[in-house]
């Protein structure tokens, strides 16, 4: 039975993949080493449970709260080497229509910009070249946007 897991690719050598004991015990996985498998036990339950997925579930982030904050305070500070992206000489934005929005799309994007700036995680841009803004809507009835 096929279930959605979330993988980081990393270089690891020889391993194919490193699966921590907390999600082996969380999923009640099976270990058969002489057939070189792991056995998980798949019911709605379980398929429920990796749905709700919470930055309160990684182990990684209950032993260090104070790097995840709720609330950022905005952008980061100025640094003394800024980044910068070198564009070959003579490159020009390319001329594309913007994607069409609903007005309740357009409305939503205007009220998130305006809450992100409010902020101080983004601040308006002089540069030419732009990006496309796409909704995806998340099972709390709100849509987030993210920008490409």
């Amino acid at each position: 039975h096929p279930f959605n897991i979330d993988l980081m690719l990393v270089e690891l050598g020889s391993f194919d993949v490193i699966i921590s004991m907390y999600w082996l015990v969380k999923y009640h996985a099976l270990i058969v080493c002489d057939e070189k498998v792991i056995r998980i036990p798949t019911s709605k339950k379980a398929e429920d449970k990796s749905d709700e997925k919470r930055l309160e579930d990684v182990p990684i982030v209950r032993e260090f709260p104070e790097v995840f904050p709720e609330d950022l305070p905005g952008l980061p500070p100025a640094r003394q080497v800024e980044f910068q992206i070198d564009l070959v000489p003579g490159a020009v934005p390319v001329a594309r229509a913007p994607y069409r929005l609903a007005p309740a799309e357009m409305q939503e994007l205007s009220t998130q910009l305006q809450e992100l700036s409010n902020k101080g995680f983004i601040r308006p841009s002089s540069s030419p070249w732009e990006a496309p803004v796409l909704f995806v809507k998340k099972k709390v009835l709100k849509t987030k946007i993210r920008v490409f």
